[in-house]
């Protein structure tokens, strides 16, 4: 699908696909738009940072009936932050459409939920939990829903949310059309999303062609596990806007202790903080008030952050996939971007093999005067 594709899409979007100053579409993008416009069913694996989101929201605007008073569309996602941020792009790319959008999110206040409702949305976007009580109490009315979108599917397709999911989808007309797109797709989630859609269209992007990696630098630091954060004090009191990956909660709060206590702000993300400070959270890191974020794999999942500067390994990633995934959240469409590994002497053989393997340079640096520089520079 070349440029020309979007022109053969609503004038509204055409607007704003020009207002956003994209040239051409991406590669994921190219590949479901078309069949998604053909009402065929699809599944598709693209890595974090291929402009997912707009592959299948563009075609979904794009079918709306902005007349009709009943919900034609359903947007599906695991977490609160990221529902937030579809309807962000909804109210972005259905400007001047006429298309309203509304979003159900479990913990959020039942009676201005149903104030929403009121309101006719076109599109919903939900936590499945609230979407299928809503659904149950025959709030929400399913019976002119032509589209179903699971984002972050393996996410939705857990044991967890699995039952709830199907659900959902059995609630709406049978001639719908299910889409699912994931970062990752395990062979579980595949055979999973193919049980609830008719002949799928399955579509892998390995590797964005139309996304220049060449404006990305990885580098790393040799540290002992106890002095790793040491390091991240030092990225902290540069020029950054830093998302650092860790593996758990616990040694997460540990860190976010320590930085605090060396007179550092940094904002934290994980799975057991409650709604609004999430929200805070994410607030305080996008406009500024703090330039490092710490987060776990599982609540930074699909995340956009504008302007991401640096990405920060932390505790090393458990395989080259999630370092990739990681890495994808900076240089995003071309912008430029560092990825800094923090690593034991044992990672540093690990990243060195992940650098081989994905056919990128990663280099080793030090710190000198508060600076990054180069391990020779330093005599």
């Amino acid at each position: 699908m070349s440029e020309n594709m979007i022109s053969t899409l609503k004038p509204f979007i055409q607007a704003a696909w020009e207002k956003a100053g994209f040239v051409q579409p991406t590669s994921i993008q190219s590949k479901a738009i078309p069949f998604i416009l053909d009402g065929v069913d699809v599944i598709a694996e693209s890595p974090t940072g291929t402009g997912k989101t707009l592959a299948y929201l563009l075609p979904v605007l794009n079918g709306i009936d902005p007349v009709k008073k009943t919900i034609q569309a359903v947007i599906l996602a695991s977490s609160q932050e990221l529902v937030m941020q579809i309807l962000h792009e909804v109210q972005t790319w259905g400007e001047n459409s006429g298309i309203r959008a509304a979003t159900f999110i479990g913990g959020a206040n039942v009676k201005r939920q149903l104030e929403k409702i009121k309101k006719n949305p076109h599109v919903i976007i939900g936590t499945p939990g609230r979407t299928l009580e809503l659904i149950k109490q025959r709030k929400l009315k399913m019976h002119e829903v032509k589209t179903i979108v699971l984002d972050e599917g393996d996410q939705l397709l857990t044991q967890e949310h699995r039952g709830t999911v199907s659900d959902i989808i059995k609630s709406t007309l049978k001639e719908r059309q299910v889409l699912l797109f994931s970062a990752t797709l395990p062979q579980q989630t595949e055979v999973l999303a193919r049980e609830l859609s008719v002949n799928p269209e399955l579509i892998k992007v390995e590797k964005d062609e139309t996304i220049d990696a060449a404006n990305v630098e990885h580098l790393y630091f040799v540290a002992e596990q106890r002095d790793k954060i040491a390091i991240l004090e030092k990225i902290a009191r540069l020029k950054v806007k830093a998302l650092v990956f860790m593996k758990d909660i616990g040694n997460l709060t540990v860190a976010f202790e320590k930085l605090e206590y060396k007179g550092i702000k940094a904002a934290i993300l994980h799975s057991e903080l409650n709604k609004d400070k999430r929200k805070n959270n994410l607030k305080d890191f996008r406009n500024g008030k703090t330039n490092l974020l710490l987060a776990t794999d599982v609540a930074a999942r699909g995340l956009d952050i504008k302007g991401i500067t640096h990405v920060v390994h932390l505790d090393f990633p458990k395989d080259v996939k999630q370092y990739v995934h990681r890495s994808g959240r900076t240089g995003r469409f071309g912008a430029e971007g560092t990825v800094i590994s923090i690593v034991t002497d044992r990672e540093e053989r690990e990243l060195k093999k992940f650098g081989r393997e994905l056919d990128i340079a990663v280099t080793e640096k030090l710190f000198y005067k508060g600076e990054i520089c180069n391990k020779e520079d330093r005599k």
